[in-house]
């Protein structure tokens, strides 16, 4: 029989406490997941220090805390979906993040993107269409301490005199991209989303030249939930 102490871990070593062990495992699941957007080509490394320090699972329904590290979209309420990882890496990298920037997010969801974004150095407006969502969203970005992020309820898509923003975000799928919102692109400034073509998605990045003119570009596929416009008049 063994004299030794049932309490040690292996090799005679004293077991890690469960804190130790909760963050062991944190840090494991935090490298796979990195490792796993830089499998599927996002190379960015402030995009990734980013999604290295805002955790997901924070801003994810608590019934789906485990997957929240996976590249999987998760329901959330008013029929809505958070959006897979790696769709919002692809629609980072081409929006093309520089500190201090002022952007437009139109649907706030969660508050996951916000956060990066102003983790990336951007002063983020974010309109979100539910305020279930919205009121949601505060919450996690306090959690986190995301700075330089303002909330509003309303129509993301609706046109909005006098303002100008540096980088505009559509985290959605549009038939078209008004140009009541198009038209807030100060010059230089550039527009990501997704594009309905033929049916399916595709990330679409729009470009305000110098001249005013405006360059449209489609880009990959995306798996993302239809944008819709109007505010929620219920939820």
């Amino acid at each position: 029989m063994s004299d030794r102490d049932p309490r040690e871990g292996q090799f005679g070593l004293p077991p890690l406490p469960d804190e130790d062990r909760r963050d062991e495992q944190e840090a494991v699941g935090v490298a796979s997941f990195l490792l796993s957007l830089r499998s599927r080509g996002i190379r960015d490394t402030a995009l990734l220090r980013a999604m290295e320090l805002i955790p997901r699972d924070v801003f994810a329904p608590r019934r789906f805390s485990d997957l929240s590290r996976t590249d999987v979209s998760l329901p959330l309420p008013c029929g809505q979906t958070m959006t897979a990882p790696r769709t919002v890496a692809a629609m980072l990298v081409e929006l093309g993040v520089r500190e201090g920037q002022r952007i437009l997010e139109v649907g706030t969801g969660t508050g996951y993107v916000s956060a990066l974004l102003a983790r990336l150095g951007a002063e983020v407006h974010s309109v979100e269409r539910f305020n279930t969502l919205a009121e949601s969203a505060g919450q996690h970005l306090k959690i986190v301490e995301a700075r330089g992020v303002r909330i509003e309820v309303g129509d993301g898509l609706a046109p909005r005199p006098r303002e100008r923003f540096d980088r505009i975000l559509l985290n959605g799928a549009a038939a078209s991209i008004p140009p009541a919102v198009t038209s807030l692109l100060a010059p230089g400034g550039r527009l990501v989303g997704a594009l309905a073509v033929e049916g399916a998605p595709r990330l679409v990045r729009i470009e305000r030249l110098e001249d005013g003119e405006l360059r449209q570009e489609l880009g990959i596929g995306l798996r993302i939930s239809p944008l819709v416009s109007g505010v929620a008049q219920t939820l």
